[in-house]
């Protein structure tokens, strides 16, 4: 089935609607609206929702190498994340008590070239009343694509930062198809996804296909 941008974006925001804003038995109609209104604001800015990140985005790129992560955690450098989700540029973290640990995790992260990560406390109800909702976002500090989605050359350059390195101790290559759910995020389809439209997904593809055929990590794995 050919992977569809909008309709996934859709889906993607009702859930994390159903997810987030509180049940009509702990907060009012007044509250719950106002929950839905900064979510649809956070959605225009951050862009659409997703499930999870390409090992080699900003918000998750702090992890072994060995273990590549895809969703912000421990491994990424965060602390005391709780009833997240993910938006393409930014996540919502909804932790009980203040919150405290989460800002100062960011606040430690290693500097990006590329990138800043943010965090700051919302005043809004999410998830529950006892709940302190924080945004953790990623600050891009080149343009974005017009689509919204990230350019080559951002993805292709923080792509092969990652997955370089890796020649030193891989004893087999994998193959697009079974290392898109980490290169491109998910959800996604054969060379596109929330993150990277058609035309990068391509160059990726051609690219990584390019590093595997010169032997670097070893025999491609079949199966």
């Amino acid at each position: 089935m050919a992977f569809r941008a909008d309709e996934a974006a859709r889906l993607g925001f009702e859930k994390m609607e159903s997810y987030l804003i509180p049940r009509a038995r702990d907060a009012d109609e007044s509250q719950r609206a106002r929950s839905k209104e900064a979510l649809l604001d956070m959605a225009d800015e951050l862009g659409p929702v997703v499930e999870s990140y390409p090992s080699w985005h900003p918000l998750v790129c702090n992890h072994d190498d060995r273990s590549p992560a895809t969703t912000p955690g421990n491994q990424c450098g965060y602390k005391g994340l709780d009833h997240t989700r993910f938006f393409l540029n930014g996540f919502i973290t909804c932790p009980y008590g203040d919150g405290q640990n989460v800002l100062d995790s960011v606040e430690n992260l290693p500097y990006h070239p590329i990138a800043e990560i943010t965090a700051k406390r919302l005043d809004v109800q999410l998830y529950n009343t006892n709940a302190q909702p924080i945004l953790v976002q990623c600050n891009w500090k080149k343009p974005l694509s017009m689509d919204g989605t990230i350019p080559a050359s951002i993805a292709v350059a923080l792509m092969l930062e990652k997955e370089v390195p890796m020649w030193r101790w891989a004893e087999v290559a994998e193959t697009w198809e079974s290392m898109r759910y980490y290169l491109l995020g998910s959800p996604h389809g054969s060379r596109s996804s929330l993150f990277v439209n058609q035309e990068t997904g391509q160059t990726m593809k051609k690219i990584w296909n390019a590093l595997i055929f010169t032997g670097m990590y070893g025999p491609i794995k079949v199966g």
